[in-house]
């Protein structure tokens, strides 16, 4: 049963993120190629993993999963791929099999495997996909376990150890640097810049109650789209001189070489506010004139102080990673004890219903006579007996059958 569990990897160690965004599809799009796939290339289950920096496959297949196998699989899959990335994927995807395989994944559900160890967003988009999988009839009794064991196990690694303990983000840093300087959440926020930091800021923002957003950025498009996620208004980045509907806090972080935030913006952004702000620089080099720092009453969260902080509380998740592979080792362990109950459940599932079926022999046909012979309170004591003995015969055979496997095990 667990041999045919495998897995054929596309992640941030072999391959670039802008390369792995390749593999990426939509719902829609997944959902049609997948069940094609599934019944042509001789799967018995099959799951679709995929977030920022890697792509997975969990396969429940008899087939061996080697070179071969996996170039169909992706031709399969992604018909429309360039040849020089299908030679790329099929030499360097990674593909494991067996307790291997099983093991990757309770890695990557722990976070030990990903690009930022201990970010724990993981586990939540391991259970969402294998949710989408099975409610789209991709997945069977194998991926039921291994998912469930796998959450489990996560879980565990990030209750019992501290690998998630320490932010590591700057999002997440600055965040919380923000929350310990007690900034209201109907503060007023400018966001300059829409790109990938200050997008997962804005949403990060938003998704802990903030609700007053004003974006600014180079491209108007941009900057509406991340104004639609939060709810905010959207402007041109030449605006900015001209806003004057004031701020408490700013998040700024774009890709410029210069200042973007002058001594003339800030003059015109505060007007004759005299209250102390709250400016997050995310940008490197920095967005905000240093010179501001002098003639203003700033609360300065800056990118460099985050990044320090976020390589202390990386190194002290990675000193986390023997305790939690002892985890992933007794979890594997335990997942094996699993899959001998379910095995036994599987092969003694016909019992109750053959027990039923000597019952109904048994009094319609064998006994029919004598039993027609009794009165109605023998009748009733006759089936309350042969109810009892009935149950007895179904439970029975399987306590004692994983009695002996917990035995054998424990050997």
């Amino acid at each position: 049963m667990v041999h045919n569990f495998k897995s054929i990897a596309v992640t941030h160690k072999h391959f670039d993120i802008s390369d792995i965004g390749k593999f990426h599809l939509d719902e829609k799009e997944w959902k049609i190629r997948l069940s094609a796939l599934k019944e042509s290339i001789g799967i018995d289950e099959l799951m679709f993993l995929s977030t920022c920096n890697r792509v997975e496959f969990l396969l429940n297949t008899k087939r061996e999963v080697d070179k071969v196998f996996v170039k169909n699989f992706i031709f399969s899959v992604y018909p429309e791929i360039k040849n020089e990335d299908a030679e790329k994927t099929i030499s360097s995807a990674l593909v494991f099999k067996g307790e291997k395989a099983l093991k990757h994944l309770f890695r990557v559900a722990s976070s030990l495997d990903s690009l930022v160890v201990g970010e724990r967003e993981i586990i939540t988009q391991v259970r969402n996909s294998y949710e989408a999988c099975r409610k789209s009839g991709f997945t069977g009794d194998l991926l039921r376990i291994v998912i469930q064991k796998t959450i489990e196990c996560a879980k565990k690694v990030y209750t019992h150890t501290n690998i998630s303990k320490n932010p590591v983000s700057v999002v997440s840093l600055a965040y919380r640097k923000l929350r310990e300087l007690n900034v209201k959440l109907d503060a007023k926020f400018l966001l300059v810049g829409s790109g990938v930091t200050n997008t997962a800021m804005g949403k990060y923002l938003k998704k802990h109650g903030f609700t007053d957003f004003v974006v600014f950025n180079r491209t108007l498009e941009n900057a509406e789209k991340l104004a639609r996620d939060i709810s905010g208004k959207a402007f041109p980045l030449s605006d900015l001189k001209n806003h004057n509907k004031g701020f408490d806090v700013m998040v700024t972080c774009t890709g410029s070489n210069e200042s973007v935030i002058t001594k003339e913006i800030y003059a015109a952004l505060v007007g004759g506010d005299k209250s102390k702000k709250v400016v997050i620089d995310l940008a490197v080099p920095n967005d905000m004139d240093e010179e501001i720092l002098k003639n203003y009453d700033v609360n300065l969260i800056a990118v460099n102080n985050l990044q320090e902080i976020a390589k202390k509380n990386l190194l002290e998740r990675e000193k986390e990673l023997s305790a939690c592979e002892k985890i992933i080792e007794q979890n594997i362990h335990e997942f094996y004890k699993e899959v001998k109950e379910r095995k036994v459940e599987l092969a003694m599932s016909a019992v109750p219903r053959k027990v039923k079926e000597i019952r109904e022999t048994a009094l319609n046909e064998v006994f029919a006579k004598e039993i027609g012979k009794l009165d109605e309170n023998s009748k009733e004591t006759l089936g309350k007996v042969i109810s009892y003995l009935e149950k007895k015969y179904i439970s029975m055979p399987m306590k004692m059958a994983k009695e002996i496997l917990m035995d054998e095990s424990s050997r």
